[in-house]
């Protein structure tokens, strides 16, 4: 029977309407990036009619032949990436990943230390809103008060105290380098397992612009959408002797059927990663990532931790004006074509609805091909949309500065 002939016209719509978003203005969300035309080819590809519960050379259905060879590619690609024993590259999500992990390794009630989300970390690192938080006792490490970055002693010294089973590092909103090495002396210390939960960096990893953790750690977890510029999705790379559990936890643990069009499309992605163009690739987010960051403190931002290591960074909008919240700066940037999300920064005295920050990446405009004197600009856009933030007339001035910008670097402009 032929599928049905409709044009949907209202989705056509839409989706033109978004590629034309993405072309014309600054996507400068930390967590967002653009894939290539060859990722997003596999993600709509025939894998999407398959059913395969199970592993490869284990399904629960027939017909996966084709199935167990890309999901088996996946699995060898991102390995040898990262040096890792084994990979499952089944989870839909970053935050199924990291949930599989506890359900691996952990018993409800274990305690667990983390990254508290108010200092950078995620929810799924024992938010009390979060299925990590109800089930597990997670007791949270923080920046310091002095230069808001990680300080391993207090990590070790809340170690020592509450005896994890399980540390996890990595964060969400943390414009530093974290070192993997002082971590596992820390869990070797007190026995216990580590995770690094590399979400926002394994990009970075990948093109070596930001030290390995698969050396150090019993589990990487990570996203592959992000800087690494895939499919959206999850993975996990872990040890030869906790293969078997976290597979166990992946399915039937917490998925059903993997979504093995978004499996060949992550095949793709780490081969893109493996390219001596993509070392380049994140090695320009870092130098955007600085140039932005010091433009902006150029124009009365004030940067927690005062700069960046990696791909984002935080603004303290109070110095610029005691007065601008996060969640009005957001919607008056979109407003000006230039996308980024508010974020609380440590000890912030506004609700994490409000915050008194933004946070700011460079991941999908170096992938657009912007360099140093690009991040300048954006510096200049934001900031001047900023003091003009109650004058439509000039932001509405300023979203054709951002268009005009952004049109020889339009990522998609053969659609």
């Amino acid at each position: 029977m032929p599928w049905p002939t409709i044009n949907d016209d209202d989705v056509t719509r839409l989706v033109a309407n978004e590629t034309e978003r993405q072309n014309t203005g600054l996507q400068l969300i930390a967590s967002e990036n653009f894939a290539s035309p060859a990722v997003m080819e596999a993600t709509g590809s025939v894998f999407t009619n398959k059913y395969s519960e199970g592993y490869p050379g284990k399904r629960y259905y027939g017909g996966n032949q084709v199935v167990d060879q890309v999901e088996d590619l996946a699995r060898q690609r991102i390995c040898e990436l990262f040096g890792a024993d084994h990979a499952n590259v089944q989870p839909h999500s970053g935050a199924n990943a990291n949930m599989a992990v506890y359900h691996a390794l952990l018993e409800p009630g274990d305690t667990v230390l983390g990254l508290s989300l108010d200092h950078g970390g995620h929810l799924t690192h024992g938010s009390p809103v979060n299925a990590s938080g109800l089930i597990y006792n997670f007791v949270g490490y923080r920046v310091s008060d002095s230069d808001e970055r990680i300080e391993i002693e207090e990590v070790a010294a809340l170690a020592h105290e509450h005896k994890p089973k399980l540390i996890v590092t990595g964060a969400t909103a943390y414009p530093r380098i974290i070192e993997p090495e002082p971590f596992r002396k820390v869990a070797d210390e007190v026995g216990a397992l580590l995770m690094f939960d590399a979400a926002h960096i394994a990009g970075l990893i990948a093109g070596g612009a930001h030290p390995n953790p698969v050396p150090y750690c019993d589990v990487v977890t990570f996203t592959t959408h992000k800087t690494l510029r895939g499919p959206r999705g999850g993975c996990i790379l872990t040890t030869a002797e906790l293969a078997g559990a976290i597979d166990k936890a992946v399915f039937p643990g917490q998925q059903g059927g993997p979504q093995e069009h978004s499996i060949a499309a992550k095949a793709v992605a780490f081969a893109e990663a493996s390219t001596d163009e993509f070392k380049t690739y994140a090695r320009q987010i870092v130098s955007n990532a600085e140039a932005l960051a010091a433009a902006l403190a150029g124009e009365g931002f004030r940067l927690v931790s005062g700069g960046t290591d990696n791909h984002l960074m935080l603004l303290d909008l109070r110095p610029f004006d005691e007065e601008l919240t996060g969640k009005e700066a957001q919607i008056v940037l979109d407003e000006a074509g230039i996308t980024l999300n508010r974020n609380s920064i440590p000890d912030d005295p506004r609700s994490p609805f409000v915050t008194s920050g933004l946070r700011i990446g460079t991941p999908a405009v170096t992938t657009q091909g912007m360099r140093e004197p690009e991040m300048a600009e954006i510096a200049r856009l934001i900031a001047s949309t900023l003091r003009q933030r109650n004058d439509a007339a000039a932001v509405a001035g300023i979203r054709e500065e951002v268009r005009a910008l952004c049109e020889p670097f339009a990522p998609y402009p053969q659609v």
